[in-house]
């Protein structure tokens, strides 16, 4: 399934903006009319690209029939739908956060992750994709979750994985995006759309490893702060620690996402959704029947349940509006427009293109770049040449000393075995010794 043919613009804003440009308003004359009825507004042609000409002034013209470039919005729908849409996700936290059982909450699926432990060696970032499909409208849905986070000794590295898994999703863009010949309506993109971040539910603020990582991630990835497992805590508890967060994020120059409240559709849905980050949030698959008869997703404890949907318990219904329901096309727009941009151009800049060249001076910045690859390769494959020449011999090393060990082992058997056979045959000729005796005394004795 390819997920990308609307690209990364928003359809809604490119509607609208193609609707004004071509607004019919009668303010020329009948001369003007016919002298210009082939002539059609710049603007409303650039409005298909999404943009308008600034500082330009836009004549309007009068149609004097249809034309039927007022289909276009339905035109942009209908092909968004049938190519469906991709959004990746990703969660960052702590063995026993509750990660997973979050997102199968959010998306009331049951996903296929193996269960975390505390002894990896090294962060494993795994990566499940599900085709979904809700009201006609397909979704190619990644999770990306980051098993054994936060449980080394050395937790600089923790956050290393995970920055360089991003920078590579945004690499491989990058290298179909330049490729001569490329078809990006139908690549498959990896790149991460969000970011959920699980901090834990202590009430003493941020620790270092949170810090560190969330202030790497924001230049890389919408990060969105939650606080897990919140039905440990009590709702006084909650507001101060929050405001703790808050604070400590400011201090630290850390820049989460914040939903846009650009759009007057949307303002004040996402500027209440800003004032609830970080999210307090419970997660559960399980359902519970209360007294009223009604089956609710809850976690039961002795002295009650807490209702994950129950906005008076947790933060879950605002983070699913925030995330999925109003702000899915924010994330993957910001995504591309302006984090991708910002490795795009960063990266160009060290192959040495700058804006606006072409021709000769492109051609051979990429056969720079092309011959440093391949002298990259060159390198690497000679490093697991000598490595695996350095582990052959090892294991020659190995198997000759364990030959000689048996070598060993078989000639002290052997000899053993000969010692062993000397004295049984010695023992064999005594007793034979003490048989002719013992009949020679029994002859003597038969005789007399």
């Amino acid at each position: 399934m390819h997920t990308n043919g609307c690209g990364y613009g928003d359809t809604r804003s490119k509607v609208e903006k193609f609707e004004n440009a071509v607004h019919v308003e009668l303010k020329t004359s009948k001369v003007d009319k016919i002298e210009n009825t082939s002539t059609i507004s710049s603007a409303a042609f650039s409005a298909s690209t999404g943009t308008i000409p600034r500082g330009e002034k836009v004549r309007t013209l009068q149609l004097n029939g249809h034309v039927g470039f007022d289909s276009l919005p339905h035109q942009l729908v209908r092909k968004c739908t049938e190519q469906g849409f991709q959004f990746n996700l990703m969660c960052v936290g702590e063995t026993g956060m509750g990660k997973t059982t979050l997102i199968e909450s959010l998306f009331n699926m049951k996903l296929d992750f193996p269960p975390c432990n505390n002894e990896l060696k090294t962060v494993n970032l795994l990566s499940k994709s599900y085709d979904v499909v809700e009201g006609g409208i397909r979704l190619k849905l990644t999770i990306v979750e980051t098993a054994g986070f936060g449980d080394q000794l050395d937790k600089d590295k923790s956050a290393e994985v995970i920055v360089e898994y991003i920078n590579e999703q945004f690499e491989k863009y990058l290298k179909e995006e330049l490729k001569i010949k490329r078809c990006l309506d139908y690549y498959d993109d990896t790149r991460i759309h969000a970011c959920l971040y699980f901090i834990s539910p202590t009430g003493h603020g941020l620790k270092a490893l949170d810090v560190t990582t969330m202030r790497r991630l924001a230049e890389r990835v919408n990060v969105i702060p939650v606080i897990a497992k919140a039905d440990t805590t009590c709702k006084d508890e909650l507001v101060r620690f929050k405001s703790k967060i808050l604070s400590e994020l400011q201090s630290n120059q850390i820049q989460i996402y914040q939903f846009p409240t650009d759009d007057e559709t949307v303002r004040a849905i996402n500027t209440e959704l800003n004032r609830l980050v970080p999210y307090a949030i419970v997660g559960s698959t399980d359902f519970v029947k209360k007294e009223n008869g009604k089956m609710v997703r809850a976690r039961r404890y002795p002295w009650g349940i807490v209702e994950v949907e129950n906005e008076e318990h947790c933060d879950f219904v605002k983070l699913r509006e925030a995330v999925l329901r109003t702000n899915v096309d924010s994330l993957r727009e910001r995504t591309h427009r302006v984090l991708y941009e910002n490795y795009r151009r960063a990266r160009l800049r060290a192959m040495k293109v700058g804006d606006g060249d072409t021709g000769p001076k492109m051609m051979e910045a990429f056969a720079e770049k092309q011959r440093e690859f391949h002298e990259e390769m060159a390198q690497k494959e000679k490093e697991m040449r000598e490595d695996f020449i350095a582990r052959v011999s090892m294991k020659e090393e190995e198997m000759k000393r364990r030959e000689e060990l048996n070598n060993m082992r078989a000639k002290d058997i052997a000899e053993s075995f000969d010692e062993e056979m000397k004295r049984i045959e010695s023992q064999i000729h005594t007793l034979m010794e003490e048989k002719v005796k013992l009949e020679a005394k029994a002859g003597k004795k038969i005789r007399k």
